[in-house]
């Protein structure tokens, strides 16, 4: 198949953006499941988020700093945003420059007047080497940018992968550098400030970091949990800045593998660490979806999109990318639909007309508990939402509504453990029909989605 007909696949690692003439731009990791990958990274261009069509390569090749430092075959994980106000001339894109398993590693900036380029190199913004840490897991390595605007324009650069963890650095607005680079081919010894990690034990297993701020203040992070090829998924945290301090919905520090913080020593099991908001699973009727992760977000004045990649779960070699509805608990934490984004024509982002009523809640729905095992590909479980998964949403005949489709309710089983959940319109992709999708969470972090399918 030539890269003209490949729409969607072959994505990994995505990020959108949207130019001024409402058209959307793709960026993703050199990266194909059927023959050669070419360096440059990936562009797509879709007028819907629906429909992709390939537009070809950023760079030609990997840029000369970048694959000195590296010797990588090709670039991961571009984060592209645009520089200064909307209407700017520049567009700044953040590329990763590394093999797999290794920590020699480079994070560069190129350039662009639109984000159909012609994009420029302007070399490395941080580098990483085979430097081990005292708790075995190392400096953190030198990938995975997003590039974070804060309060007064104030930007951070958050970054890293598996060895070491995620961190944050100050960045130059102005030129789009970390603040107080070091001298060319200098490596930089001190990382930032670290936002998130896991211990030994998970492998130190985290990576994809995108931070995002809440609707009532504050900040989320997203991360992926675990391995890429098979019980990757993502998860959440919050915290009140940029540079953290992030914690779970049970008050877990997302650095729990640090040292002097929370680690195995102190009873903390990292895989309990982290809310999990997208997991591997089967609707009925639908394909399986496999390790869905390293996501990014998409804001509108009217929505919010989280894009991601999925591989296939009766094929695991391949991987293509899917895009969701990202909606925020009247609390102001992050969930996503269980049903893919449909496009403008089919979805509405009109929040006064989302439900106000409990009555919304009853019928019959296919339910997804997130959750409970987010490395395995869960089933979707059909049944009134009380009913299903064995009575974890029992109590939601007495929920109350908050406005624009949220609602909370106290549990039967635990009255101290008080449901949040928004329900809003969806695109049923199986029985291709507009429907009612659920996201939920309770005060210990669980998270269940649903599709509504009766009003029976």
């Amino acid at each position: 198949m030539t890269a003209s007909a490949w729409g969607g696949r072959h994505v990994h690692d995505p990020t959108v953006v949207r130019d001024d003439d409402g058209a959307y731009w793709m960026f993703s990791t050199d990266a194909r499941s059927d023959g050669p990958v070419r360096a440059g990274v990936q562009v797509r261009t879709s007028r819907d988020m629906v429909t992709w069509t390939f537009h070809g390569w950023a760079l030609d090749g990997v840029p000369g700093p970048a694959a000195e430092w590296s010797r990588a075959s090709g670039l991961w994980a571009p984060d592209v945003v645009r520089a200064g106000e909307p209407g700017a001339a520049e567009w700044r894109m953040y590329y990763s420059a590394s093999t797999f398993g290794s920590r020699r590693s480079a994070i560069g900036l190129a350039i662009a007047p639109h984000p159909s380029g012609p994009w420029a190199d302007r070399g490395i913004v941080i580098a990483s080497d085979h430097v081990h840490g005292p708790d075995g897991l190392g400096h953190p390595n030198a990938i995975d940018a997003n590039l974070v605007t804060a309060e007064g324009g104030r930007q951070w650069l958050v970054y890293g992968s598996f060895f070491g963890g995620i961190y944050a650095l100050p960045v130059d607005a102005s030129t789009g550098f970390v603040v107080d680079a070091p001298a060319a081919g200098a490596l930089r010894r001190s990382p930032g400030k670290l936002l998130a990690r896991r211990s030994r034990l998970a492998d130190g297993a985290v990576e994809g970091a995108f931070v995002l701020p809440r609707p009532d203040g504050g900040w989320a992070l997203l991360v992926s949990y675990d391995s890429l090829a098979g019980t990757y998924h993502v998860r959440s945290g919050v915290g009140d800045d940029v540079t953290g301090t992030f914690r779970d919905r049970a008050g877990r520090l997302m650095t729990d593998g640090a040292p002097g913080t929370q680690d195995a020593a102190s009873g903390v099991d990292p895989w309990q660490v982290g809310v999990p908001v997208l997991a591997s699973h089967r609707l009925a009727g639908g394909p399986g979806i496999l390790a869905p992760g390293h996501a990014s977000v998409l804001t509108e004045p009217d929505r919010q999109l989280l894009v991601h990649h999925v591989r296939d779960a009766d094929a695991p070699t391949e991987h293509r990318v899917q895009v969701r509805r990202l909606v925020w608990t009247h609390d102001g934490w992050p969930l996503v639909s269980p049903q893919l984004w449909a496009g403008p024509s089919r979805e509405n982002d009109d929040v006064a007309t989302w439900p106000a009523d409990a009555g919304a809640l009853g019928g019959a729905w296919e339910v997804l508990d997130v959750g409970a095992a987010p490395a395995k590909v869960a089933d979707g479980t059909i049944g009134g939402l009380g009913d299903v998964l064995d009575g974890v949403l029992a109590g939601i005949g007495r929920a109350r509504a908050l406005g624009e489709g949220r609602f909370a309710w106290e549990s039967d089983a635990d009255a101290a453990r008080v449901w949040a959940a928004v329900v809003f319109p969806g695109w049923d992709a199986v029985r291709d029909r507009a429907t009612l999708c659920l996201a939920a969470m309770d005060d210990a972090g669980r998270v269940v989605t649903g599709t509504k399918v009766s009003d029976e």
